[in-house]
């Protein structure tokens, strides 16, 4: 008789410490940090002088990326001086998702809320920061109550606007990216352990194992997709972030 088993989610999710208090989660978001600050690092050292190539090549492209991608279209060439700041959330943020199509690893950091929140309140961080450099204590009033409110309409606008802005804007931004790298992960679980189960289940039956050529192409497929999804939720974590700051920035302008 066939029998599918999934595993408890919290085997799916949770992975056994290598040491007390730091997991593969945290290995992953580590070693990705360093691969951001290594692989610039060397693309900086190439000779600017000469066309370039190898490192440098791909270094820059990702450079013209942000710049053009995502600089100049929400922020304008004022934005250009947030250029390594978004580069590196960016290109941070693609290589903890990637890990889930990864064989063996097998697990995008992202599916477990801590880093999306640890980025979505370095973003917030951010962008109340830029607010408060540029308009001191005068930006949260600005930043609650936008020019030309009636003044009896000031505190239930107020209300809304500090609760979409301080509480809603990180918690969205840190589900987005989680549940979509969760959703994703469970998905090439299920159908993983569903073309296992049908390749291997012990019946009398083998068209069994012919049909688990069906659940192993949905694999490869969502497999490619998650690598589209991985870049695409890279791209609109640092885009949103981009828009915050510069609407921090814009409120200074106007003043």
């Amino acid at each position: 008789m066939f029998a599918l088993e999934f595993p408890p989610i919290n085997a799916i999710l949770r992975w056994q410490d290598i040491f007390p208090t730091f997991n593969k989660i945290a290995l992953i978001a580590v070693v990705s940090a360093l691969i951001v600050i290594v692989f610039y690092a060397l693309a900086n050292r190439a000779n600017p002088m000469l066309a370039p190539t190898g490192v440098r090549n791909i270094a820059e492209s990702s450079v013209e990326f942000i710049e053009d991608g995502i600089i100049m279209q929400t922020m304008g060439a004022s934005g250009l001086k947030w250029t390594p700041y978004l580069l590196s959330l960016f290109v941070f943020i693609f290589l903890v998702n990637i890990p889930g199509v990864i064989p063996v690893i097998q697990m995008p950091a992202t599916a477990r809320i801590a880093i999306p929140l640890a980025l979505s309140l370095f973003v917030w961080v951010t962008y109340i920061g830029v607010g408060i450099k540029h308009q001191g204590a005068g930006y949260f009033g600005h930043l609650l109550w936008p020019p030309g409110v009636p003044t009896l309409l000031k505190p239930l606008v107020g209300l809304i606007e500090f609760v979409s802005t301080i509480l809603v804007t990180p918690f969205s931004l840190t589900v987005r990216l989680f549940a979509n790298m969760l959703a994703g992960h469970i998905l090439l679980v299920t159908f993983g352990l569903l073309t296992e189960a049908l390749l291997f289940a012990k019946t009398n039956q083998p068209f069994l194992g012919l049909m688990s050529v069906l659940p192993f192409i949905m694999l490869v497929f969502l497999t490619a997709f998650e690598v589209l999804v991985a870049v695409l939720q890279a791209y609109i974590f640092t885009i949103l972030a981009a828009v915050y700051i510069n609407n921090s920035m814009a409120s200074h302008d106007e003043h």
